[in-house]
């Protein structure tokens, strides 16, 4: 990484080859390029790929730009590294999916005295000066939380007794962590006959998932109800814990199946949604690279841009009682779905 980044700053200072072998009209159409430093958390779950995906596939050289990409492998200091390194290259701009809400202060303080835009996508940020960053560019994580909690409060009414739940979160202090996890602590507070057994952590990774889930299942077993994940490769490992346990993920919880809700709506985690394995699946769209793009070119042209863009997302569910998977307004029968419903799904 670090014979890369070295020879991309000399790039970015002029030492290239066309410029020594005096190919001008090459060199011009690299100095044309708009210089773009992404930092990215790293890759712990299909979302994340598809992320990063959806942003290398919009910035290209045929959009006019020059994309400059480092994993920081799930650690902050590696992403605060990288924003030192993209300054140093003296980039156009930087985006950063931040890892957590806190600690970027005084590097993007080092940005902005360098005068270099930097957009936050995905996670949010807090920061003392909100001038630190230009926009940010992501998903509404509580509203996503609510949303998941005002389901289950409908498909949950009609159970008696009490419902108990255990909560596999992501990555503490991370946005998404932070509003799903404010939406249920409110749904338990709110129903009187929602009961927590346990919370905790497995940073948003299927392997965690499944052994803090088998931890639950150990402590709890069958008198768990509701598992609720925050996101879609958790679940898949709280899916496995609960096969390999000898238990059944499904809607009904009076026959002791588990009823699990996830977030993402990954292409896998639909099919699992259309199985009955993931009764809801509220979407987080990844897809943010076109966007991105919109708000440098915006930026580049010297317009103003909206200091915050939503995502558009949608909610999947799996219905026993009507035996089909509805999203985006519709229902689909559970005997005609096949992959043609997600032959449109691009992560």
């Amino acid at each position: 990484m670090a014979v890369m980044m070295t020879s991309l700053f000399l790039l970015s200072c002029g030492s290239n080859p066309s410029a020594k072998t005096g190919n001008l009209q090459e060199t011009k159409a690299e100095e044309d390029l708009i210089t773009v430093g992404f930092s990215q958390i790293g890759a712990e779950s299909d979302w994340r790929l598809a992320c990063t995906e959806s942003v290398e596939s919009a910035f290209t050289t045929e959009n006019g730009f020059n994309l400059i990409f480092d994993d920081g492998q799930q650690k902050q200091e590696n992403q605060l590294k990288a924003i030192r390194e993209f300054i140093d290259m003296d980039v156009d701009y930087i985006i950063l999916d931040p890892i957590t809400e806190e600690g970027w202060d005084s590097a993007l303080q080092e940005a902005k005295e360098a005068g270099i835009p930097v957009i936050i996508v995905d996670r949010q940020i807090s920061v003392k000066d909100d001038s630190l960053y230009t926009a940010w560019v992501g998903a509404d994580f509580r509203t996503e939380g609510d949303r998941a909690v005002g389901w289950l409060s409908t498909v949950l009414a009609s159970q008696k007794g009490f419902i108990n739940f255990v909560h596999i979160q992501g990555t503490t202090g991370a946005t998404a962590q932070i509003g799903r996890t404010e939406a249920l602590k409110d749904g338990i507070v709110n129903h009187n006959r929602w009961v927590l057994l346990a919370r905790e952590d497995a940073d948003f990774v299927q392997a965690k998932g499944r052994e803090v889930m088998e931890d639950f299942l150990k402590r709890y077993g069958s008198r768990i109800n509701v598992c609720y994940c925050e996101n879609d490769n958790e679940a898949y490992g709280a899916l496995q814990a609960i096969s390999a346990a000898g238990y059944r993920a499904g809607q009904d919880i009076d026959q002791g199946e588990i009823l699990v809700v996830s977030f993402d709506a990954t292409r896998q985690g639909l099919r699992y949604t259309m199985d009955g394995s993931i009764s809801m699946n509220m979407e987080c769209n990844p897809l943010f690279g076109p966007k991105l793009t919109e708000v440098v070119k915006a930026l580049n042209r010297g317009e103003a841009v909206n200091r915050i863009t939503y995502m558009e997302e949608q909610q999947f569910v799996h219905d026993d009682a009507l035996q089909s998977f509805r999203y985006d307004g519709n229902a689909y029968p559970l005997t005609t779905v096949t992959e043609d419903v997600l032959a449109g799904r691009k992560y």
